[in-house]
């Protein structure tokens, strides 16, 4: 039997053995400064964790496929050890997840980029697992690990005794970003272009060129009764001009009718076969019956996935900036801020916005009982509400989004109140 420490020794000689052949390969050289970055971090000094946060390691941004808040770690973006402090890398990633953990999450890891001179040591592994209790462990529901390589499979044997199988059951080794398409939003992820570009060479390897996975076949024109991926028009256009969408009416009072007092609503995920089985239910046509699945969370989670598959988010592009700077405005104007905002809207995305915000507050009437409070709901549905016409939700846009959105949740009869369309419908 092998033991832990000759797996430690053999550990390292792989990891340098995967160095020397990407040196090889692509002339990589340790010491050189990391790629130009598209997408900007924190630029907060005042971050609690500026040290950490500014190299934009840890990312939350947007739902998986089931409704499960998405938090990428990218280890390309990691700096040599000598210019992180790797226990406030810690603390940093329990400062983080300590705002979702009590909702079911995601974790997306690209091992890309992990080197001997940035890598934290096994000691510091350890302890990062032991100081992730229960209550981290318990809503994740995946972990991907994405380009896995020796190193990584030989890490996961020496921690094989520690790790329970109810957890090891969560985790999935992807070969290709390609393999991430049927579980993840590929528009909100957030991927360094380190990342991108290895695998690439990974495909361009593979016999034949790109590997298979990867090519995506064009899109079929959506059905007259489809619900999902396409825009607030075209349903109202195949709905006789109805302007809530039948997803969210029906939907919004089930919810209404026998969720309101469930404790977590919204904050838990579904069977991934179920929400599959009712997406295709609601495209197709067919009646939806919520009663005969038996689990509350199912129309929850539709709900936003609804949402999250607009072409263009409910509060549209051209606001999104809008938004980001409401955190610029002093306090006792961002509700008169944030009505001059929705203004802008257009009248149909503003009827359907209203009645979504008139059902959430609803619901964070009753948070003594559901535990859903306007800043709890705003982290459920910020992401799935506004997001950029081009990259993701950074983890620095995530405080000015969900401010906003909690906002219209808690004022929701002051920001609502100047505009009073014709043929407006409330829950």
């Amino acid at each position: 039997m092998i033991s832990s420490t000759d797996l430690e020794q053999l550990a390292e000689i792989e990891l340098q053995k995967e160095e020397d052949e990407e040196q090889g390969r692509h002339g990589y050289r340790p010491d050189r400064p990391p790629a130009p970055r598209r997408v900007s971090f924190s630029q907060d000094t005042s971050h609690p964790y500026y040290d950490v946060a500014r190299h934009g390691i840890l990312q939350v941004t947007g739902d998986d496929n089931y409704g499960r808040k998405l938090v990428i770690f990218s280890s390309c973006l990691m700096p040599p050890s000598h210019q992180l402090n790797h226990h406030h890398l810690l603390q940093y990633l329990m400062y983080t997840l300590d705002q979702y953990v009590e909702s079911d999450y995601t974790v997306v890891y690209f091992h890309h980029g992990l080197r001997s001179c940035n890598k934290p040591s096994l000691h510091w592994l350890r302890n990062a697992y032991r100081e992730f209790d229960r209550k981290y462990k318990k809503n994740l529901k995946a972990l991907y690990v994405v380009h896995p390589t020796n190193f990584i499979r030989i890490i996961w044997n020496i921690f094989q005794p520690l790790i329970s199988h109810k957890f090891g059951k969560k985790l999935t080794y992807v070969n290709y970003l390609s393999e991430l398409r049927d579980h993840l939003s590929w528009d909100q992820l957030i991927i360094p272009p380190d990342v991108l570009r290895h695998d690439e060479r990974l495909q361009a390897a593979q016999k034949g060129g790109l590997h298979p996975s990867s090519k995506t076949p064009p899109p079929r024109p959506p059905l007259p009764t489809q619900q999902f991926g396409v825009s607030l028009q075209y349903i109202a256009e195949k709905n006789q001009g109805v302007m809530i969408p039948p997803v969210m009416s029906q939907t919004v009072a089930y919810l209404k009718d026998k969720g309101l007092q469930t404790e977590g609503i919204f904050r838990r995920s579904a069977r991934v076969q179920l929400i599959k089985d009712v997406q295709k239910l609601y495209n197709q046509g067919k009646p939806v019956v919520f009663e005969q699945y038996g689990d509350i969370h199912a129309p929850a989670v539709i709900l936003k996935t609804f949402l999250r598959e607009l072409p263009e988010p409910l509060l549209t592009f051209p606001l999104y900036h809008q938004i980001q700077d409401v955190v610029r405005v002093e306090s006792s104007l961002r509700v008169t801020t944030c009505k001059h905002i929705l203004e802008r809207l257009p009248e149909h995305n503003y009827m359907v916005l209203k009645y979504l915000l008139c059902f959430l507050n609803m619901v964070s009437q009753q948070s003594i009982i559901n535990k859903m409070s306007p800043s709890n709901l705003a982290c459920v549905f910020g992401v799935n509400l506004s997001w950029p016409s081009q990259g993701s939700v950074s983890l620095t846009s995530l405080t000015p989004l969900n401010i906003f959105t909690e906002i219209l949740i808690e004022h929701y009869h002051t920001v609502f109140s100047s505009r009073c369309p014709q043929a407006e419908v409330l829950p």
